[in-house]
């Protein structure tokens, strides 16, 4: 099943994507385009109704890899991988089959703060995609024969990502600038731990993990509300309630590390940042923003025209921000040749200096709104996305905000408002760097 492992670019853009809609549907309002429903145990339902013959739904819960105990590196995880292996009243086979023998997709994912299950499949099928994940949500056996089988999946799929230092380095850097935090640790866990789990491991983290009131059932397709619910309370509302009793550790202090490790690798990989706004944050939009302007999906970008197009230092140079429920992450990767390496942090030391010291100009601040507003509504076309990000946003937030709203907000940044955000978090004495070479 597809998850953080998968392709780099991807997941970047993922979180593009989420960021953006997450955004959009924060502050409260009246719910027009996007429908809302909380079932009696504490589930929620989140629906946008479409047009295409095409649905989308998935269950997302508020669980991943920082939820884990110590001595459960890698559970979350490895849930995603079983949870398919076999339901008290279906197996394996009939578990993948139930949809793709209608010609849907099943899949699912998991990061450090969520777990999703999710499908695609003609609109004439919603109520079997309903029964479907209700059914592996709350019904899957975990065999230990399957268990086993699948251990030497997941640790293939450990030793392929350590193979691939360009993935590698994003997992290790969050564990440089989160160090001793469940947070900072890498989603896949080590061959070890995993070794050590079986079903009873498994059933007793989804006891205390998986609550009621952390679930979100999130919709998009061409079929009415009241059908949404309606099968919503037939197959999530009879799951008896399992309120959240604890709550996530508040991370560490944070100090910057300067970390160089030889890896024999054909090119040095480097990241240069530090943690950043979480989720909730007044600034998040406006960091958003600046983060866009230096190194974002655009090849106008800052960063992109000074490294690659002016001095083609580097085939592959981007920034992220990753937001968390209370820190997140910056940063900007890339990667060089190793004597390049010094040039290449000189110039991203130049252009974080420019941004903190340099008021964007009338134009430059309008060409970058416009930009971020055009990226917003292009993610809102893909659907399975959008339906996705509904989810998260419903957990995080329990509100919806019109597209217009965010605009707004976006077109009201001043220069001054970036130069303060950007002289906040932009203070290279603030960052971190770790280089694989």
């Amino acid at each position: 099943m597809c998850d953080k492992s998968s392709n780099r670019q991807l997941e970047i853009h993922r979180c593009w994507c989420r960021f953006l809609v997450t955004f959009a549907l924060r502050k409260k309002q009246k719910l027009a385009e996007y429908e809302y429903h909380r079932l009696a145990n504490g589930i929620r339902v989140i629906h946008s109704q479409s047009s295409t013959p095409v649905a989308h739904m998935g269950v997302v819960v508020n669980t991943g890899s920082r939820d884990e105990l110590e001595n459960e590196h890698g559970i979350a995880h490895m849930i995603e991988h079983v949870i398919f292996k076999g339901t008290r009243k279906r197996k394996a086979y009939n578990v993948i089959s139930c949809l793709e023998n209608v010609g849907g997709e099943i899949d699912a994912y998991t990061t450090k703060e969520e777990t999703c299950v999710y499908g695609t499949f003609l609109k004439e099928y919603y109520g079997r995609a309903m029964e479907l994940f209700a059914d592996i949500i709350f019904n899957s056996t975990f065999p230990d024969h399957e268990c086993e089988k699948e251990k030497e999946v997941i640790v293939d799929e450990i030793n392929s990502y350590k193979d691939s230092p360009g993935d590698l380095i994003f997992d290790d850097f969050e564990d440089l600038i989160f160090s001793g935090h469940t947070i900072g640790r890498n989603i896949l866990g080590t061959p070890e731990s995993i070794a050590r789990y079986d079903h009873t491991d498994i059933l007793r983290f989804i006891g205390r993990t998986y609550n009621t009131d952390q679930i979100a059932i999130c919709s998009v397709g061409p079929v009415d509300f009241k059908t949404i619910v309606r099968l919503a309370e037939r197959h999530f509302g009879p799951i008896a309630t399992r309120k959240r009793d604890f709550k996530r550790i508040p991370v560490n202090p944070y100090t910057p590390h300067l970390l160089e490790v030889e890896l024999d690798t054909h090119q040095s990989h480097c990241i240069f940042g530090c943690r950043a706004y979480p989720t909730d944050h007044q600034n998040r939009l406006a960091f958003e923003l600046i983060n866009n302007t230096l190194g974002g999906p655009g090849m106008n970008c800052r960063l992109n025209l000074a490294l690659r197009e002016k001095h083609g230092y580097t085939y592959n140079i981007e920034s992220f921000y990753t937001p968390y429920t209370d820190t997140g992450t910056f940063g900007i990767y890339f990667g060089t040749d190793y004597e390049k390496t010094d040039r290449c942090l000189a110039i991203i030391r130049r252009e974080l200096r420019r941004l903190r010291e340099e008021r964007m100009g009338t134009l430059q601040l309008d060409r970058a709104k416009k930009q971020m507003i055009g990226q917003l509504a292009i993610s809102t076309e893909n659907y399975s996305g959008l339906m996705l990000n509904l989810g998260r946003s419903c957990l995080l937030f329990d509100t919806i905000d019109p597209l217009s709203e965010i605009c707004e907000k976006i077109n009201r940044f001043t220069s001054s408002d970036i130069l303060e955000v950007a002289n906040e978090m932009l203070d290279d004495r603030n960052f971190s760097t770790l280089i694989f070479k």
